[in-house]
């Protein structure tokens, strides 16, 4: 497989405040940091960039400080920006609260990115190939229509997020070939607890990856047997990103050639370096 790599997806901005725990409702608690940065859909198509595959991001962006924010990250990693901002709406914010084990909870302001429509992707040109990156954030019944009539030779690929809706999903879903998901997202879209199992439903026309954290993920060939790839072993001080980097890293060495249990090996790495030190590495 050789192409580009298109996001479609929601390009943020974090909030994100590292706690010992979380409060109390109605309560407080300080933070030993905080920080602001591009996240969202933006660590996948980051973590692509890194591998060196070409990267576009064709989703919607807003005018104010978040989206001169958002866009000055993706310049940053050589990631193409097509569209012209919303002149009327600031990209989203999303606060993040990162616990002492790493988790993160999250609360999503919607922005600029929830505008995108198909009409924003008309003369979208797509060659044989590339790689069509969809999010579940912002997935609607517009925009699964627009995925349904994707050339047969682009490749579309879907990660649902904690906030998919199950009717845009089902509606695009004999279009999807790759579906990368966390184990939660997966056992909620196919109703089976065991990732080996939802893997092998959630399957799009190619494959899926389901991704369990500290285990690693669970990679299918579509027609073939669910591969347990294990996780590369590290202490994680924030996994906020650690999915959407996952998927990006994934895609961007199956654009290279590699096979999917290569490119979930390779993807697996990455992840355990983002968590561990909050680099994409290269």
């Amino acid at each position: 497989m050789t192409g580009r790599l298109v996001g479609v997806g929601s390009v943020v901005v974090d909030v994100v405040a590292t706690v010992a725990e979380l409060p109390p409702r109605g309560g407080d608690v300080w933070a030993s940091r905080m920080r602001m940065a591009a996240g969202g859909g933006f660590h996948a198509l980051a973590a692509a960039a890194r591998q060196g595959v070409a990267v576009e991001y064709a989703g919607a962006h807003g005018t104010g400080p978040f989206g001169d924010l958002a866009r000055a990250a993706l310049h940053e990693e050589g990631v193409a920006v097509r569209l012209a901002p919303r002149p009327d709406a600031d990209t989203g914010v999303v606060v993040v609260l990162v616990d002492g084990g790493g988790e993160r909870t999250f609360v999503s302001g919607r922005g600029a990115e929830t505008t995108l429509e198909p009409v924003d992707l008309v003369d979208l040109a797509l060659a044989a190939g590339d790689v069509v990156l969809v999010s579940g954030y912002g997935l609607d019944d517009a925009l699964a229509e627009w995925v349904v009539g994707l050339p047969d030779a682009a490749v579309v690929a879907f990660d649902p997020g904690p906030l998919v809706r199950l009717g845009p999903f089902v509606r695009a879903r004999a279009r999807l070939d790759w579906v990368s998901a966390n184990d939660g997202e997966a056992a909620a879209l196919t109703g089976a607890s065991d990732p080996v199992a939802a893997a092998g439903r959630l399957s799009g026309r190619a494959g899926a990856v389901v991704r369990t954290g500290e285990r690693g993920c669970v990679v299918v060939v579509a027609g073939a047997e669910p591969v347990v790839v294990p996780a590369v072993p590290v202490d994680a001080v924030d996994t906020t990103g650690a999915g959407d980097v996952h998927t990006g890293a994934f895609l961007a060495c199956l654009l290279r050639g590699a096979s999917a249990v290569e490119a979930a090996r390779r993807a697996n790495a990455v992840a355990a370096r983002w968590v561990a030190t909050g680099s994409y590495g290269g």
